[in-house]
């Protein structure tokens, strides 16, 4: 009878309950939120339920990030700045940079929405974090979660911030068609947003072989930094375009895009255990992200607004929010709005110009600082 006793009270004490606190159950909570929002309403699912699953086993077994634990093998992927890489080769093989070559005047507009990265900057230094601190946080505001991650961990933040920065950043972009919309409504009149714009010109194949070996050449010998990002996402886009490397592009865009995904997704949302996202610098760090977003957003409605009137009509300002970072959302978020209030207006391909920039600029924006900090 104690033999059994015994043996019941050993199981007992190896279930979970015996070892959460309120933090734990909070984050828990977190998670079915964010899988609801994955689920019943679609907001990026393919980032989404990996991170709110991997927040949820390390919030029920902190040992799965732990060192020794499977989960911290991925995330050590994640700290050496691999899988965001490779995540910038996949989205360069998916997407098709032809409104930015036809239209190089939206590179103004993906510029301008980096604008919310340096407000967020100095706030984040305004508000008692350190200069590295700051610039991984500002980066959320480029909605670009694998910058953001590639970011902290050079500046030697996982141990730290990297969790929240990047369940921050991966939300907000998860969030742009709730965020963004309000913005760019307040910013422009119903006038402008009834703009149509006319049709891109074709864009040649040598013109698109050419762009991403040019943007590389470019960048990076100006700033050296940026070669993991822009390199991997130009490469990823040199195999899309020359068309004699089918599988590489099959392969990047599709079987190692998800593959890196899942290492991703679940390791970044293990890191968020109650003990190390339960502060308030977690909160500031949420409330930066969110500003940083808003004003970049803004920045880029506000220049849109301008080339508006410099082109006489020309341009629909609504594209100007593309700018940030999340690729295709934002373009599509534009597109939403526009056809609100035509449902003939077509802005779709448009925005991608902007959208396809900010990507760019988030990448030479998270060199610049590794080249201030003298990180390579």
């Amino acid at each position: 009878m104690d033999y059994v006793v015994n043996t019941l009270e050993n199981l007992a004490g190896q279930t979970a309950f015996t070892t959460l606190y309120w933090g734990n159950y909070v984050m828990i909570l977190v998670a079915f939120f964010f899988l609801f929002l994955a689920i019943a309403k679609g907001f990026e699912p393919l980032l989404l339920v990996p991170i709110s699953f991997g927040m949820l086993l390390s919030n029920m077994f902190p040992g799965i990030i732990a060192e020794g634990g499977l989960l911290h093998y991925f995330y050590m992927l994640d700290e050496a700045s691999i899988l965001p890489s490779l995540i910038f080769l996949g989205v360069g093989a998916m997407t098709d940079f032809g409104p930015l070559i036809a239209n190089p005047k939206s590179f103004v507009l993906g510029a301008a929405a980096q604008f919310g990265i340096y407000t967020a900057y100095f706030l984040a230094m305004a508000m008692g974090f350190n200069g590295k601190e700051a610039a991984a946080i500002s980066i959320i505001g480029g909605a670009d979660g694998p910058t953001s991650i590639f970011l902290a961990g050079k500046l030697g933040l996982g141990d730290t911030l990297m969790g929240p920065i990047a369940v921050a950043a991966y939300s907000y972009m998860a969030l742009v068609p709730v965020i963004q919309p309000p913005i760019m409504k307040l910013l422009t009149t119903d006038k402008e947003r009834k703009i149509k714009m006319g049709q891109l010109r074709p864009v040649s194949k040598l013109e698109r072989i050419l762009f991403p070996i040019v943007v590389t050449v470019v960048v990076v010998l100006l700033l050296p930094t940026t070669a993991p990002l822009v390199g991997m996402l130009m490469l990823g886009n040199l195999f899309r375009e020359c068309g004699v490397v089918k599988q590489l592009t099959e392969t990047a865009s599709n079987a190692l895009m998800y593959i890196v995904v899942i290492l991703l997704g679940t390791s970044v949302g293990a890191t968020t255990t109650a003990q190390a996202f339960l502060k308030l610098s977690t909160l500031k760090i949420v409330l930066l992200g969110l500003i940083a977003f808003a004003f970049g957003t803004a920045a880029g409605v506000v220049f849109g607004k301008i080339m508006c009137k410099v082109t006489k009509g020309g341009v629909n300002p609504l594209i100007g929010s593309a700018g940030v970072s999340a690729v295709p959302m934002a373009a599509r978020v534009s597109q939403n709005v526009g056809s609100e209030y035509d449902p003939t207006n077509f802005l779709l391909m448009h925005a991608m110009g902007p959208n396809v920039a900010g990507v760019i600029g988030t990448a030479v924006a998270a060199g610049t600082f590794m080249a201030i900090f003298g990180v390579f």
